[in-house]
């Protein structure tokens, strides 16, 4: 299946896409911010630099898109044009589970929360997580 858009049109959709401060993470930050649960947003000095992090907890916790994470991949990654996306997608997925099998070997609690559950249920999913980081 050819891509739709041009390169260039391809490139600056690509280009728009951002990895921190998504609009699913907004929405989870919103609900904790209101719930005065503080936490350090992007932690950068474990493995994998979770969205959120209570350091001195041990937790983490990874707001992950379902395209960029591979949700359900297998069921969906044949209808990727091009080997270099699956391929890439597929390098993301096993990053993603070194990172948490790497953290939880450190003593963190991981918490993975998906784009759909947010966008499905944003108070339930906030909810979890309000509840996982308050344990």
């Amino acid at each position: 299946m050819a891509d739709v858009f041009t390169k260039k049109k391809r490139s600056e959709i690509m280009s728009r896409i951002r990895a921190k401060n998504t609009g699913i993470e907004k929405i989870i930050f919103s609900h904790l911010r209101k719930r005065r649960i503080y936490f350090q947003m992007h932690y950068d000095r474990v493995a994998g630099k979770p969205d959120i992090a209570l350091p001195s907890k041990r937790k983490a916790v990874f707001i992950n898109g379902d395209f960029w994470h591979g949700y359900r991949f297998r069921t969906w990654m044949h209808r990727i044009p091009k080997k270099y996306w699956r391929k890439k997608i597929q390098s993301n997925i096993d990053r993603d589970r070194n990172n948490y099998r790497g953290l939880r070997r450190k003593g963190w609690k991981v918490l993975v929360v998906w784009g759909h559950q947010i966008f499905r249920d944003s108070d339930g999913a906030s909810a979890t997580v309000a509840s996982f980081l308050k344990k």
